[in-house]
C-alpha cells in the first residue's frame, strides 16, 4: 500500500496472479479430455427429469452448433443474441459461439416478456446488429421480434417456429457435423477475442454492452480459484439459477463450474414465495459444496430449511461455502443460516460475499476468512490494482487489471467517461477499511458516491447505510427504498413493499387484491407505521434519521427505466417518475399517505 499527499492510496496484493488459459472454451477441451464422463451440465425437462451433459459430450454438441454458427457467416458486427433465460440448449449455445470465436449476448427475458414497449430490447439491436437471433419458443417471443428482428438475421427456436423468419430449429442443428473450419476458427483466438456483451443499464436506463474478453474472463476465474483455494481440491457441485445475462450467473457461477471441471444443476426457480418450490424440489435432490444466492433468495430460502428437515440435510450435507451478492444480506438471515447449519451438520458454514460490477468480470474483492456479520467486501484479488481517491467524506474505489472490460461497444464516449487518467475504472463505488491500522481486515461496502446528498443543513447522508438498516428494520416486507432529502431539511424514503409478504400481514383481503389495496390496508399501514418508528430509536442524528416516508401503492414499473431486469432500483428514475410523492414528503401539513417517525 502507497499514498499519495493528496490522500489517494494505492493498494496491490503481493501474491502471484497464476497462469491462465488464453480462452475459457480451452477449459471445456482439457476437462473433455481428463474427465470425459463426469458431469457439467444438468438441467430439468418437460417431464421433471434431469437431462444431463458429461463434458465430452458437451464439447461434441458445442463443435457441431459451433460448425452452424460459422456457416452463419456471424462475426462480432454480427453477433449472436440468446433472448432466453438459462437452459441447457442456452449453455451450449453460449459455448459454441465463444469456441468458434463469435461474441454472443444473453438478454434479460424481461426485455423481451414483460416489457410493453421493447425499447430496451430495440436499443440492444440496433447497438449489435445481430446476425442469430434465439429463442426457446417461437410463439411465446413472437411479439418481441416483430418489434426488433433484423431482416438479415436468423431466427433459432427450440420449439414452434416461426415461418415469417429464416428460421430454425435447435434440435436439428445440433447434428450438424464439425469440420476443419471448427478448428481453425478456434485457432484464431487470443485474449483480446469478444467472448460476450453484457448489458448494464446507467442512470439513463438504456442499456450499455459492456465488452467481455476472453481475457477477462480466464483472468478472473484463475482469480477465483487462487482465492477460494477449495477449488482446487473437489469440482464445485452448483444448483444455481442467476440468471446468465447477468455477470454473476454467466460469468461467475457458470464459469466456476466450467473452468474447475464441475457440475452444474440449472435451477429454474427463482427467489420469489411462488419460485422458491423449485429451488427446494431440486436443492432437497442434490447437494452442493458451494452456493449461491442474493439475499432475497437466502431468505426464501431459511424458512423452508427450517421447516424441511430433507432440505436441511441434503443442503448442508457437502457444502463448503455460502456467498451472496446484489445487496446486504439480513443479519437475521445471516444468523439463521449459521443456526440451522450448526442443528444439522454441528458446525457454522463459512459465508462470504463478493464485490465488482459487470466491467470487472466480475469477482474483484472477497473474504477468504470466516466473518459474523454482513458488509465486508474482504479484500482486492490477486492481480488487481486499487486506487482509493478521497470524495467528499468516503473513499472512492477504483480498479485497473487483466480483468476489467476495455469499454462499452460502439459508445466511445461512455467508455472514455469510465476510466481516469491513469486507467483506473470508475466504479462509482465507496470502501472504508475494516481497521484502517490493520489492512489484513479488509474493507466494508460503504455505498455509492453519487447516491450520497447534502441537507440544507450541510450534513451528509449516506444512502447505503440507511437503506440497509430499512431492509432490515422492514424485513421480510420491504424490497428496496429510495431515500431523498437534497437540500431539505430531513431524510425522506419511498418505500417500494415486497406485496407478497405484505399480503399475510392483511388475510381478510381477497386473493386477487391488487397492490394498492395492499399497500393502503390498516394493518400494512400501521405494521410500517411501527417499523419506522423503530428505526428512528437507532438513528444517532439528523443524517440517519427517516423523519418520514411513503408506502409506495405499485411496484417500479420496469419500461420506466425503475427497476433494472435483475430487480435492483435506479434511484434517480424513481425520484424523477415519482416527483410528486417526493413532493409529499415535504408538504405541511403532511397529506394523508405520509408516515411521521416518532421516536418515543
Amino acid at each position: 500500500m502507497s499514498k499519495k499527499d493528496n490522500g489517494t492510496i494505492y493498494i496491490r496484493s503481493t501474491e502471484t496472479p497464476d497462469d491462465y488459459p488464453r480462452a475459457i472454451t480451452d477449459k471445456l477441451d482439457h476437462w473433455a479430455q481428463q474427465t470425459p464422463d463426469h458431469l457439467f451440465l444438468a438441467d430439468r425437462d418437460k417431464t421433471g427429469g434431469w437431462q444431463k451433459r458429461s463434458f465430452l459430450e458437451t464439447r461434441n454438441e458445442v463443435r457441431s452448433l459451433a460448425q452452424y454458427l460459422i456457416e452463419q457467416d456471424l462475426s462480432e458486427d454480427r453477433p449472436v443474441l440468446i433472448l432466453s433465460g438459462n437452459s441447457l440448449e442456452h449453455g451450449l449455445l453460449a459455448l459454441a459461439s465463444m469456441y468458434a470465436g463469435i461474441p454472443y449476448a444473453p438478454v434479460s427475458p424481461a426485455y423481451s416478456l414483460v416489457s410493453s414497449d421493447f425499447a430496451k430490447l430495440r436499443h440492444i439491436c440496433d447497438l449489435l446488429n445481430p446476425g442469430l437471433i434465439f429463442v426457446d419458443d417461437g410463439a411465446k417471443y413472437a411479439k418481441a421480434l416483430a418489434a426488433v428482428m433484423p431482416k438479415d438475421a436468423r431466427l433459432l427456436v427450440l420449439e414452434n417456429p416461426l415461418s415469417q423468419y429464416d428460421c430454425d430449429v435447435f434440435k436439428d442443428v445440433r447434428q450438424t457435423t464439425p469440420t476443419d473450419a471448427v478448428d481453425a476458427a478456434n485457432g484464431k483466438i487470443t485474449e483480446d477475442t469478444i467472448a460476450k456483451f453484457l448489458f448494464t443499464s446507467g442512470s439513463t436506463g438504456m442499456p450499455k454492452a459492456v465488452i467481455n474478453t476472453q481475457r477477462m474472463l480466464c483472468f478472473n476465474q484463475m482469480m477465483l480459484r487462487h482465492a477460494l483455494a477449495f477449488l482446487q481440491d473437489e469440482p464445485p457441485v452448483m444448483v444455481d439459477w442467476l440468471p446468465w445475462n447477468h455477470t454473476a450467473g454467466g460469468n461467475h457461477n457458470f464459469g466456476i463450474a466450467l473452468y474447475n471441471g464441475g457440475s452444474f444443476y440449472i435451477d429454474q426457480g427463482k427467489p420469489t414465495p411462488d419460485g422458491i418450490h423449485e429451488t427446494v424440489r431440486n436443492l432437497c435432490e442434490v447437494s452442493p459444496n458451494i452456493y449461491f444466492n442474493v439475499p432475497k433468495g437466502y431468505e426464501a430460502l431459511v424458512h423452508h430449511l427450517r421447516e424441511n428437515k430433507t432440505l436441511r440435510e441434503m443442503f448442508f450435507a457437502k457444502l463448503k461455502l455460502m456467498q451472496y451478492a446484489g445487496a446486504g444480506l439480513s443479519q437475521y438471515v445471516w444468523d439463521n443460516l449459521e443456526k440451522i447449519a450448526e442443528d444439522t451438520v454441528g458446525e457454522k458454514i463459512v459465508i462470504v460475499t463478493g464485490y465488482g460490477s459487470t466491467e470487472t468480470a466480475p469477482f474483484a474483492f472477497t473474504t477468504t476468512w470466516a466473518v459474523d456479520q454482513a458488509g465486508s467486501v474482504g479484500l482486492p484479488a490477486v492481480g488487481l490494482d486499487i486506487k482509493l481517491v478521497p470524495n467528499a467524506e468516503k473513499l472512492e474505489v477504483r480498479l485497473k487489471g487483466p480483468s476489467i472490460t476495455p469499454g462499452y461497444w460502439k459508445q466511445p464516449d461512455k467508455t472514455s467517461e469510465s476510466f481516469d487518467d491513469e486507467g483506473y475504472y470508475l466504479i462509482g463505488d465507496a470502501l472504508k477499511f475494516v481497521d484502517p491500522d490493520n489492512i489484513e481486515r479488509g474493507f466494508l461496502f460503504d455505498g455509492r458516491v453519487c447516491e450520497d446528498f447534502k441537507l440544507s443543513t450541510g450534513t451528509w447522508v449516506h444512502v447505503a447505510a440507511i437503506r440497509t438498516a430499512i431492509a432490515q428494520t422492514f424485513a421480510p416486507y420491504v424490497r428496496d427504498a429510495v431515500l431523498t432529502g437534497l437540500n431539505e431539511g430531513y431524510v425522506g424514503a419511498l418505500i417500494f413493499a415486497d406485496f407478497t409478504a405484505c399480503k399475510k400481514l392483511c388475510p381478510d383481503l381477497p386473493a386477487n387484491a391488487s397492490e394498492r389495496d395492499i399497500a393502503t390496508h390498516p394493518a400494512v399501514q400501521a405494521h410500517f407505521q411501527k417499523c419506522l418508528n423503530e428505526l428512528a430509536t437507532k438513528s444517532t442524528g439528523s443524517s440517519n434519521f427517516v423523519a418520514r416516508a411513503i408506502l409506495l401503492e405499485s411496484s417500479p414499473e420496469l419500461d420506466a427505466h425503475e427497476v433494472t431486469d435483475k430487480g435492483s432500483i435506479n434511484q434517480r428514475a424513481v425520484l424523477t417518475k415519482r416527483a410528486d410523492k417526493v413532493a409529499e414528503l415535504y408538504t405541511d401539513p403532511s397529506p394523508a399517505g405520509v408516515m411521521i417517525a416518532k421516536k418515543g
